[in-house]
């Protein structure tokens, strides 16, 4: 069975990276990325004896380490870093190139610098960036999805959709779409599901497609229903505080200044072609701060949750009082008519009594809790 054609090096050594890692199902991963075991375990057996050569790819650099950076530099890049503790590689780098130093260290050398003179450890990391002081333990526990605003080409405007692993900052897509909308969303997700598996939990913003912000209590949409029935959980970042997404909107800011910043592009497929080439450089080659210099797919791990392509049916518990969602998303439960989303329009919910709670009930879609009613209460019009 032949590999997918579009970018073959880097969906080859994508491959051999998640193959490689602990626990890793080599048959699932064969599968997903649409090649036949033995293709797939031939490939390993070429790679453990040739390394990189087994890609074929053009002639690469010899590993071989570079110049040495001059004495005069490196006591630059050292003075700058006293004087701003909490700088790393790359804003030392271009304060360099702006104080006029000719041949500038890259970010990558500054780092190995600094590592050298026990600049950065534990503690210095953790000051360089005191906002971003919680993770997943794991990778898949949660990704975090949006788009990067907008911004114009000369055949109409361009949005950048992004996905980023929690735990490992591996970026799982990053599309140049033409519209915002679900379906474009959901094929996006779907090539990723299948590629990756399903994550425990997705966190979106409250704006469409992935909120609802007319019904920011129930914030139930067509896409979100989708990935609820896939299991998937489902959360929402709080109103005006984007940080709850940080770690993507952290990637947002870099795709911003080391792909977008000062680039024109024709179309959405010279977009395209400048996110894939830079995700490359991202997932396998970039350090990252935040995981202590670590590249992002040393991190990751593909999913064992594997991609259902057919929906599974809803179900409920049979102590669950079951109804379906009628016209302008209102349902009647024990002669009282509530309001959930009319993204549900037909679709059968539960209402779950409350243990020890008599006359509190809680409205579920899925597992995916919608509303919480108290009987005890005077009626609302809806």
């Amino acid at each position: 069975m032949p590999w997918i054609t579009r970018d073959l090096m880097t969906l080859r050594r994508e491959f051999i990276e998640l193959a490689f890692q602990e626990s890793a199902n080599r048959r699932e991963l064969c599968r997903r990325f649409g090649i036949s075991p033995k293709t797939g375990y031939a490939l390993l057996a070429r790679y453990a004896v040739e390394g990189s050569a087994a890609l074929q790819v053009r002639s690469r650099r010899p590993l071989s380490s570079p110049t040495r950076t001059s004495e005069e530099m490196e006591a630059a890049v050292l003075a700058l870093r006293r004087e701003h503790p909490a700088w790393g590689g790359r804003k030392i780098s271009r304060r360099l190139t702006d104080l006029g130093y000719q041949g500038a260290p890259a970010p990558s050398t500054v780092t190995t610098i600094l590592h050298r003179h026990g600049l950065i450890n534990s503690q210095a990391s953790e000051a360089s960036t005191p906002w971003q002081r919680f993770e997943h333990g794991q990778p898949n526990e949660l990704w975090q999805i949006d788009f990067k605003g907008h911004f114009d080409t000369p055949v109409g405007r361009c949005h950048s959709l992004t996905l980023l692993d929690d735990h490992s900052r591996f970026n799982l897509t990053l599309s140049a779409c033409a519209r915002t909308d679900t379906p474009t969303v959901q094929q996006h997700l779907t090539s990723v599901f299948r590629r990756y598996g399903l994550p425990v939990r997705i966190n979106g913003d409250n704006g469409p497609p992935w909120g609802c912000p007319s019904q920011p209590r129930n914030e139930i949409t067509t896409l979100t229903i989708w990935l609820i029935r896939l299991g998937i959980r489902i959360s929402h970042s709080r109103p005006f505080h984007p940080q709850t997404n940080g770690k993507d909107e952290r990637f947002h800011r870099t795709l911003q200044a080391e792909v977008l910043a000062g680039r024109a592009f024709s179309d959405l497929l010279h977009v395209q072609s400048a996110f894939d080439h830079w995700r490359e450089i991202y997932n396998h080659v970039r350090p990252h701060e935040a995981i202590g210099l670590d590249t992002p797919i040393r991190r990751y791990r593909a999913s064992e949750r594997t991609y259902p392509e057919c929906l599974p049916e809803i179900e409920y518990s049979p102590d669950d009082h079951v109804v379906t969602v009628g016209w302008d998303g209102k349902v009647v439960f024990k002669g009282r008519r509530f309001r959930v989303s009319n993204a549900l329009l037909k679709m059968p919910i539960a209402f779950r009594s409350v243990p020890e709670q008599d006359g509190l009930y809680r409205a579920y879609f899925c597992h995916h809790r919608i509303l919480e009613v108290d009987l005890r209460l005077p009626p609302l019009s809806v």
